[in-house]
């Protein structure tokens, strides 16, 4: 069936009474929120609604949360927040069953900014040499100021010798300052071609909606929407795991006319229910 369009929120508020929110392409774009954002989600949490930001975002919740309190959003306007990474450092930690990765593993960290989060408190010895690497963690991607030659170069030598490579951002595209550019997914694609084995946390992989669904005491899967702007991930991550979804035309997107989104919807086996022209309450 065709997505409904709908003018805002207030017009998902009565189907739904769980709402799991992207945050890079719908709240903001980076840099700033997108106008009306900041109001619109303290009004879907004033409704009464349950809300978990849900984000492909390398880094740990935390780090997500304070840039979101210094861009201008509310505290207490979200429930809980689920980053790829947070899911990743509590793998790592083996705080969700499975084995710890012991301390002291050669760990090759690509992140973005220098940040350190993904492995803060793991004990895990960092590296800056993919031949010396047992592990490597690709958290971001620094594709604005980086060709994917830096990465090609870097990555190869781990890939020949079979080292596994962890995705905990599978966004192939990121908006940046300086437009749209690659994103550590598509490193992650990069490694696959080099003959490494990548395993991806993060949407749209089952992973993160279960954890988001258990941090809410899994309520019903028909009373949950999934927002975001993203068809491969938000969309096809909400339909994948039974729940419905809203496509937010602000982000990547923004662009596309109604051949194109029709044509990426069946690209990638997935439709979205509703579509908002922005994140927004008026």
């Amino acid at each position: 069936m065709a997505p409904e369009t709908l003018d805002d929120l207030r017009d998902l508020t009565a189907r739904f009474d769980v709402f799991f929110i992207d945050q890079f392409g719908v709240l903001h774009d980076g840099s700033a929120p997108y106008p009306g954002a900041v109001e619109a989600l303290a009004a879907l949490k004033a409704a009464g609604k349950k809300i978990v930001l849900v984000s492909n975002s390398g880094k740990r919740a935390s780090q997500n949360e304070k840039r979101l309190l210094g861009l201008g959003f509310e505290a207490g306007t979200w429930d809980s927040f689920l980053s790829s990474g947070e899911v990743a450092w509590r793998k790592f930690a083996g705080e969700l069953g499975g084995e710890r990765l012991a301390a002291g593993t050669r760990c090759l960290l690509l992140s973005r900014g220098k940040d350190y989060s993904a492995v803060d408190g793991l004990g895990l010895e960092l590296v800056e040499d993919g031949a010396r690497a047992e592990v490597v963690l690709l958290s971001g991607s620094e594709g604005d100021t980086r060709p994917m030659d830096h990465y090609r170069a870097l990555l190869a030598p781990a890939a020949r010798m079979g080292v596994p490579l962890i995705c905990t951002n599978p966004d192939k595209i990121m908006l940046t300052e300086a437009g749209l550019k690659y994103g550590a997914g598509a490193i992650a694609d990069l490694y696959e071609e080099l003959g490494g084995k990548v395993e991806r946390i993060g949407k749209p992989f089952p992973s993160i909606y279960q954890a988001a669904m258990r941090v809410l005491g899994d309520p019903p899967k028909h009373r949950i929407v999934g927002i975001g702007d993203s068809i491969e991930h938000d969309i096809a991550g909400a339909k994948g795991v039974g729940v419905s979804a809203a496509l937010v035309r602000s982000g990547i997107l923004a662009e596309l006319g109604p051949a194109e989104l029709e044509q990426a919807f069946a690209e990638h086996d997935a439709t979205p229910d509703f579509i908002l022209p922005h994140f927004v309450w008026r």
